[in-house]
């Protein structure tokens, strides 16, 4: 088939485009990770579900794409969570960043290739800062060392703000010692009781925004092909970040295409530690299947809010159940391992859900287009036919991350919220008495087994094979 392009909408120009690498033997690709003081909320976990979508995209059409996603562990929130705990930064860092990797790891996440720290990477960001000192682009001042936006002309350029347009002091802390209110900080002094490393402007630690542009430099090199994060970072995140990066390098294609998925809301609000309206990954997957929460995230698209609610996550596991209900109906003898499930999407892909991601990544008309491949399964006849797009669908889920269970598996071991079950030899041999009783003629006794087995939250399903249960 003929490969569509892959069209992004980029935050720099504002429109979609169509995605040409530099290199189109290797891509590359950063994404902002978290800030890891406590465990993740389901928000912290759309960034990662969305642009491993993307690298699983990319992947079935580049020989080489390196994926960078980082950890924030030096932060004035990491410092004040582990004084308040009576401990190093480095212990209550190293503890949530492994917490945060095993629950997008649930999610079905695959890992970067590479997952910088910046407390790693102290060398790399004081050598970047004295290269913007050398050319005048930054300067040092009680202590501090600052980056000075009106250097740098193309400044605003990501957000869309003009330095004339930004109110001083908004978003940035205005002190005695900057030359000028917008100026931001590349390295701040550390007290006693602070974490801190030696630098040639004394004892400090990193500011926030040159950590990324020196963890990008190391990694990928001065350029990249894509930069994501969430929409909340664009200003003044993002900005400063290309800024130094620019600066540092000479040269203003620091990044060809940025991408920003949509903030996740709870209620009319952005859901936000700061604002205390959290849930945890981790206990999101005390009630929920953790394909029920990846299916969640993925059927807004990803540039857009997405509402996150109970309502939410039912319409997902009814839409997973339907899928794996598709699947349940075809003669399951060879179950597809993940890496035959990669093979097919590279070799057999669904046209109409590549076309879909191939459109900005637009995940809903991507899960659109698989519930038409499981109708198209369940339509045809011929067994040929059937097969085929039981790979096709398989394929698909592939690149979405779904559909990885066995069909069988994914409707009788039910999920963690389901309330308790008989076990399944019970519910099987109750399967058998009703059968017992249908064959005596008995149909009301059949049917209370059937009525207390779905008091139970089991349901029966008769079938030509015979009969077949899901925990509801």
């Amino acid at each position: 088939m003929t490969q569509a392009e892959i069209v992004f909408h980029n935050t720099l120009s504002g429109k979609k485009e169509t995605f040409v690498p530099a290199n189109p033997e290797h891509v590359s690709i950063y994404v902002c990770g978290p800030t890891v003081y406590s465990f993740v909320h389901i928000g912290n976990g759309r960034p990662a579900v969305v642009f491993d979508v993307l690298t699983r995209l990319l992947r079935t059409r580049y020989p080489k794409v390196s994926y960078v996603s980082n950890i924030t562990d030096i932060d004035d929130k990491i410092n004040a969570a582990a004084a308040s705990n009576g401990e190093d930064i480095k212990t209550l860092a190293d503890r949530y960043s492994r917490a945060y990797q095993e629950d997008v790891a649930a999610l079905g996440v695959r890992p970067p290739d590479v997952v910088p720290k910046a407390t790693h990477h102290i060398a790399e960001i004081i050598d970047m800062i004295e290269t913007l000192i050398e050319k005048d682009h930054a300067y040092a001042s009680e202590g501090h060392v600052l980056f000075h936006v009106p250097s740098d002309p193309e400044y605003g350029s990501l957000s869309k703000r003009s330095l004339e347009d930004m109110i001083d002091g908004a978003r940035v802390e205005v002190a005695g010692y900057k030359k000028d209110p917008k100026d931001f900080v590349l390295w701040k002094p550390s007290t006693e009781d602070q974490p801190g490393w030696d630098s040639p402007w004394g004892r400090g630690r990193p500011g926030w925004h040159i950590e990324c542009s020196a963890m990008v430099k190391k990694h990928l090199g001065d350029t990249i092909d894509i930069h994501g994060g969430g929409s909340d970072l664009t200003f003044p995140h993002h900005e400063n970040e290309a800024a130094q990066s620019r600066c540092a390098n000479d040269d203003s294609g620091y990044v060809r295409y940025w991408l920003h998925n949509g903030m996740l809301n709870l209620g009319t609000e952005k859901m936000s530690k700061s604002v205390g309206n959290v849930l945890t990954i981790r206990g999101l997957l005390e009630k929920h299947s953790s394909e029920v929460l990846r299916y969640a995230l993925l059927s807004g698209q990803y540039s857009s809010s997405l509402t996150w609610s109970d309502d939410l996550l039912a319409q997902a596991r009814a839409s997973l159940d339907s899928l794996y209900q598709g699947l349940r109906d075809v003669a399951d003898t060879n179950p597809l391992t993940s890496t035959d499930m990669e093979k097919l999407a590279q070799e057999e892909f669904p046209e109409t859900v590549v076309n879909a991601l191939c459109d900005d990544l637009n995940t809903p008309k991507a899960l659109a287009a698989m519930h038409e491949l499981a109708a198209d399964m369940r339509r045809t006849t011929d067994e040929a036919a059937k097969a085929a797009a039981r790979n096709q669908l398989l394929a698909g889920g592939w690149l979405l991350g779904l559909l990885y269970q066995n069909a069988e598996d994914y409707f009788t071991q039910g999920q963690p919220g389901d309330s308790a079950a008989p076990t399944a030899d019970a519910i099987e041999a109750l399967i058998a008495e009703r059968k017992a009783a249908r064959a005596d003629g008995d149909y009301a006794g059949a049917d209370r087994i059937r009525d207390e087995l779905l008091a139970a939250g089991i349901e029966l399903e008769d079938s030509r094979e015979g009969t077949r249960w899901r925990k509801i």
